[in-house]
C-alpha cells in the first residue's frame, strides 16, 4: 500500500505544481493526459499480475529457481512491450487528443507532457515487473524503499524543472514528465541490480543444466503471463478508454468541468491505489496459499484483506462528503473548478465504500489465475458509463456524468463480492 501511494504521489506532485503555477488549462492538460497514461499502464499492471500469479505459485511450491526464470522471461517481454507501446504513443499524441476533442490550449500542453512520458515508458513498464517479482516472493519492503527514494528526488526535480530553478531550463509542464521518467527509470535500474544480486531474477541459462534456451523461456513465460494477465489488462485499458470517452461528453461543459473530472479522479486515485496495494497483497497471498494447497486460507485472505482496505475507504468517503472543497483547493484556486470538483466528490462518496471490494477481490481472483469473469463483469458495467453519462448529462449537466461514474462503480464492487463468494476461482491451475 505504501508503495502504491508513493506511485500516486508522483502524479499528485505534478498536478500540484502545474495546477498552482500553470493554471486551469495546465491542470486539465495533466488530468486528460493522465487518462491515456492509465490506459497504457493498465497493460503493464496486467503483465505484473500475471507474473505475480506465476511466481507466487512457484514460491508456494518451494521452487524459487523456477520463479526466478519466470521473472527473467517476464521482464524481457515487458521491456519489449514498453518499447513498442512507447513509440506508438509518442508518434500518436496528436491523434489521441484529437479524439478527446480537448480545447487547443489544453491539447498543446498535454502533448508536451505525454510525449516525454511515452518515450520513458520502457523504464516505467520495467519497474512494474521488478515490483511484481519482489512481491511474489513476499518482499514488499524493498519496492517501498526504492519508491520512497524516487519520490524524494521528484520533490526536488518537479519545481526545479517546471519553474526553472537553480539554473535549470524552465520546461513548464514538460518538466513534470521529465522528472517522473528520470526518477522512475533510476529505481528500475537499482531494483534490477538488487534482484540479480539476490538470485531472484534469471536472465541466462548458465548455471542451470538442462534448461531450455532463454528465448524459448521468454516465449513460454510470455504466453502464460498473457493468459493470466491479459484479461485484467484489458479491463483496465477499457476502463481508462471509457474515461477518454467521458471526456468527450465533459468537454461540452467547458474547461472547468474537464479539469474537475480529472481532478476528482486524481483525488480518488489515492484510495484506488490503496486498494491496488491490498489487491496486490491478495494476489500474492492467494497464489502462495493455492500453491501450498491451503485453499480455505486463501479464501479467508481475500475477505480479510478487503476488510483492511475498508478502513481508508470509510475515511475517504467521510472526507469527500464533509470537506470536498478543501480537497480541491490543494490543487487549484479557480472557484469554478473547485465547485465542480466538490460536486464530483460528494456524488461519488458512497460508491467509494465499495471500491475495496472491487479492487482487492479482483486482485485475489487474479492471483488465483481466474481473470476472465472479472474482466467481463467489470467491462460491461464500466461501459454503461458512456450512454448513462450522455443521457444524464442532458438532464443534470456535469452532475449527471458524476452520477454515471458513481452508480457503475458501486455495481462493480457488488459483482466482485459475488464472484469471490462463488468459489469457482479455487479450481484454476497456473
Amino acid at each position: 500500500v505504501g508503495s502504491n501511494l508513493l506511485m500516486t504521489l508522483f502524479t499528485t506532485l505534478d498536478a500540484y505544481w502545474v495546477g498552482t503555477r500553470v493554471g486551469p488549462a495546465g491542470l486539465a492538460a495533466v488530468s486528460t493526459g493522465m487518462f491515456w497514461v492509465w490506459l497504457v499502464l493498465a497493460f503493464a499492471e496486467g503483465l505484473a499480475l500475471g507474473l505475480t500469479a506465476l511466481a507466487a505459485r512457484r514460491h508456494g511450491e518451494g521452487n524459487p529457481e523456477e520463479a526466478a526464470r519466470v521473472a527473467g522471461g517476464a521482464l524481457v517481454f515487458t521491456l519489449a512491450t514498453g518499447v513498442v507501446v512507447g513509440l506508438a504513443g509518442a508518434f500518436g499524441v496528436r491523434a489521441l487528443f484529437a479524439f478527446m476533442q480537448t480545447p487547443p490550449d489544453v491539447t498543446a500542453l498535454a502533448g508536451d507532457y505525454l510525449r516525454i512520458y511515452f518515450i520513458g515508458l520502457p523504464f516505467i513498464y520495467g519497474y512494474f515487473c521488478i515490483d511484481a517479482t519482489f512481491r511474489a516472493a513476499g518482499d514488499t519492503r524493498t519496492p517501498l524503499v526504492l519508491l520512497a527514494s524516487s519520490v524524494a528526488c521528484t520533490l526536488v526535480l518537479d519545481p526545479v524543472l517546471i519553474l526553472g530553478l537553480a539554473g535549470a531550463p524552465k520546461l513548464g509542464i514538460a518538466g513534470a514528465a521529465v522528472a517522473l521518467v528520470a526518477t522512475r527509470g533510476s529505481v528500475f535500474v537499482v531494483g534490477l541490480w538488487l534482484l540479480r544480486r539476490r538470485g531472484m531474477l534469471q536472465l541466462e541459462r548458465e548455471r542451470i543444466p538442462g534448461a531450455p534456451p532463454f528465448a524459448a523461456t521468454v516465449a513460454r513465460v510470455a504466453r502464460r503471463v498473457l493468459r493470466i494477465g491479459l484479461p485484467t489488462a484489458t479491463t483496465g485499458m477499457i476502463f481508462s478508454f471509457i474515461y477518454v470517452a467521458l471526456t468527450r461528453t465533459t468537454t461540452r461543459f467547458g474547461t472547468p468541468a474537464l479539469a474537475a473530472l480529472g481532478l476528482g479522479h486524481r483525488i480518488e486515485s489515492w484510495l484506488y491505489m490503496i486498494g491496488v496495494g491490498f489487491g496486490a497483497t491478495a494476489a500474492a497471498v492467494v497464489g502462495q496459499n493455492l500453491g501450498a494447497r491451503q485453499v480455505d486460507r486463501a479464501e479467508r485472505a481475500g475477505w480479510i484483506t478487503m476488510g483492511f482496505a475498508m478502513v481508508p475507504a470509510t475515511a475517504m468517503a467521510i472526507a469527500s462528503l464533509a470537506i470536498p472543497e478543501t480537497l480541491a483547493l490543494v490543487f487549484t484556486n479557480d472557484p469554478t473548478v473547485v465547485e465542480e470538483t466538490a460536486s464530483y466528490l460528494r456524488i461519488n462518496a458512497l460508491s467509494q465504500l465499495l471500491l475495496p471490494a472491487e479492487i482487492v477481490l479482483e486482485g485475489g481472483l487474479g492471483g488465483a489465475g481466474n481473470t476472465i469473469p472479472p474482466m467481463i463483469t467489470s467491462t460491461v458495467l464500466s461501459a454503461l458509463r458512456i450512454p448513462l453519462a450522455a443521457w444524464w448529462a442532458t438532464i443534470w449537466g456535469p452532475a449527471g456524468i458524476w452520477w454515471a461514474i458513481s452508480v457503475t462503480a458501486a455495481g462493480r464492487g457488488f459483482a466482485m463480492m459475488y464472484l469471490w463468494r462463488s468459489g469457482r476461482w479455487k479450481l484454476m491451475s497456473v
